[in-house]
Order: C-alpha cells, then sequence, then structure tokens
C-alpha cells in the first residue's frame, strides 16, 4: 500500500508538469472538445479524418503536437484516477478510509475541472483552479503516506506549528497567484526587475486583475485582460513572491535548530532558494519553456514539502499510544 502510494504521488507531480508544459505551449484547446479530440479517441484518428475534424470544429485547425499534449495529459490523468480508485478501496477497512474517499471525491472533481477548461474555453478562475486542485491531490497523497508512518513526534513548541501554518497559507496564496498569473497570460507583461518598468503603480487596477468571474468571451486563449490588469497580476505576484520566501526560509531556519527536522529544513531552503532562481530566470529570459515548466514544478514540490512539514511538527501522543499501520 505504502508503494502504490508513493506511485500515485509521483504520477501526480508528473500530471501537474504535463498540465504545465499542455498551459504553456497554448496546448490547453489542442483538443477543443472534451472527452475526445475533435471527436475521436486519439489524435491519430482525427489526423485520419482531418476533413471531418475540421467541419466539426471549423475555427480550431488540427496541430498533432498541440492535440498530442492535450490528450496525453488527460490519459496520464485517468491513469491517475484509476490508482487513486484503487487506494480508496484498499483503505476502506483502515483508518485511512475517509482520506482516501477526500482523494477520490477531489480526483472526480478534477475531471470535471478539466471538461470545464475545454468547454469553457480556458476560463482563468477554471483553469486556477484545476492548478489548484491537482496540487491539493498531491499534497493529499503525500500527507496519506504519512499518516500510514509509526514514527510520531514528540514537539511541543506551538509557536513553530503557527510558523508552518502560516507559511503553508502563504505559500497557498503565492501558488494562486501564480496560477491566475498564467491562466490570464501575465507572465510576460513585465520584464525589468526588481519590480516592473515605467510608472507601474500608477495603473495598478486590482478591481479588475482580481474579478474571479470576467466578462463573457467566446475564448479566453490569451486572455481578455488589458495591460493595466496584467501588470497588477504580475506584479502582485512578484511581491507576494518576496514576503512567502522570507516566511519559508524563516521557517526553514527554525526547523534546521531540530535534529528530527533538520532535513525539512535543509529541503525548505533548497527548494525555496531554486524556486525563486526559476521566477527570476523567467523575467531575464522572458518565459523559456523549460524554466517555467521546473518553475510549476518546483511550487508542486514546495507545497508537498511543507504540508509534510506542517504534519510533522504536531504535537503527537506517547509512543505507548501511536498506531502502528502495516505497510
Amino acid at each position: 500500500m505504502n508503494r502504490l502510494i508513493l506511485a500515485t504521488a509521483a504520477l501526480a507531480f508528473v500530471v501537474i508538469v504535463v498540465g504545465a508544459f499542455t498551459r504553456l505551449t497554448d496546448a490547453g484547446l489542442g483538443c477543443p472538445d472534451w472527452p475526445g479530440c475533435y471527436g475521436f479517441l486519439t489524435p491519430v484518428e482525427a489526423k485520419a479524418n482531418e476533413a471531418l475534424a475540421l467541419s466539426r470544429f471549423p475555427d480550431r485547425p488540427l496541430e498533432m503536437a498541440k492535440a498530442w499534449a492535450e490528450m496525453g495529459h488527460r490519459y496520464i490523468a485517468s491513469l491517475l484516477g484509476l490508482m487513486i480508485l484503487t487506494i480508496a478501496l484498499l483503505s476502506w477497512r483502515t483508518p485511512q478510509r475517509g482520506h482516501g474517499l477526500a482523494l477520490l471525491g477531489l480526483v472526480l472533481f478534477q475531471g470535471a475541472l478539466g471538461m470545464w477548461t475545454v468547454t469553457l474555453n480556458l476560463m482563468p478562475v477554471v483553469v486556477m483552479g484545476h492548478l489548484l486542485g491537482g496540487l491539493t491531490v498531491l499534497s493529499l497523497l503525500a500527507l496519506l503516506w504519512m499518516r500510514r508512518q509509526p514514527e510520531r513526534l514528540e514537539l511541543q513548541q506551538p509557536s513553530l506549528v503557527l510558523l508552518a501554518a502560516v507559511a503553508l497559507v502563504a505559500l497557498v496564496f503565492q501558488v494562486a497567484l501564480g496560477g491566475w498569473t498564467s491562466a490570464n497570460y501575465a507572465a510576460v507583461v513585465c520584464t525589468t526587475l526588481p519590480i516592473c518598468e515605467g510608472n507601474w503603480w500608477q495603473q495598478w487596477d486590482p478591481a479588475t486583475a482580481f474579478r474571479l468571474i470576467q466578462p463573457a468571451a467566446n475564448s479566453y486563449e490569451f486572455g481578455t485582460l488589458d495591460y493595466a490588469a496584467r501588470m497588477t497580476i504580475h506584479v502582485s505576484h512578484r511581491l507576494w513572491a518576496v514576503v512567502t520566501a522570507l516566511l519559508l526560509l524563516w521557517l526553514a531556519l527554525r526547523l534546521m535548530r531540530h535534529p528530527q527536522l533538520n532535513r525539512w529544513g535543509i529541503a525548505m531552503v533548497v527548494l525555496t532558494l531554486i524556486q525563486v532562481g526559476l521566477g527570476v530566470a523567467n523575467v531575464v529570459w522572458q518565459l523559456p519553456l523549460a524554466v517555467a515548466v521546473g518553475h510549476n514544478g518546483g511550487a508542486a514540490l514546495l507545497v508537498m514539502t511543507l504540508v509534510c512539514i506542517n504534519y510533522r511538527v504536531q504535537s503527537r501522543q506517547p509512543a505507548a499510544l501511536r498506531e502502528r499501520v502495516p505497510c
């Protein structure tokens, strides 16, 4: 069971990375319908019947690379769903039954978000929700694995528990800002460091930038917001990144003072510095694909690690009452 959970978590990470690749290569509508591709099961069939495919979607020319990116993401996500279903069934008679059911419910909702991403033509709030849902699936899998480990920690430090929780909230908000930046195609509107070029503060427009339900559009591909709104989103993501990074590094230093938590602190320092470096590289080199995908993957690893840290620093029951879970 533990090996299945780890394998499923690894696959969930792959799904997140492939989803980022699909989004960043503008392949989110590589197949403009759902669950098939131009009305066929695979892009190969769509290509073999290209005239029929194009008659169904005359405004969406068939691009095989984008179609395969989109369908590949769906195939892998479907496999992830089957593996989570297996975990839910195997955990039915264990203390983690509720956890398994929560995972199953979440992955089904993720499937719905994947459908709405296509049918609502990349509506930003749906795209961001789909990203956050994927990170939640990965985090719940990591937490399930942690819950099944017999090792428990006696740590009576409420301040550290509070700091870990605050850092997690800040990180989730930062990831949501990143998802909102990507969903609104605002990643390259500011091309200088440390904040943005020109008198950016004079165009600050949070009311438009953070309106979750945007005006109706035939498609949200490539974004519908004006420069001021996109700039506001981008700058908000940068400014909150500073706050988040400082919180994470502060937490890491606190963790490194404890022998049992030292490795978690080191991991947090390394991941935070890499993530900041990737963010800066995205600005300097204008969002190169490998760096942008790596930035998404780094965010997933940071969230998963911080969820595990929050679980780890919680005060636990005495050793005599520990629940040992068979592997």
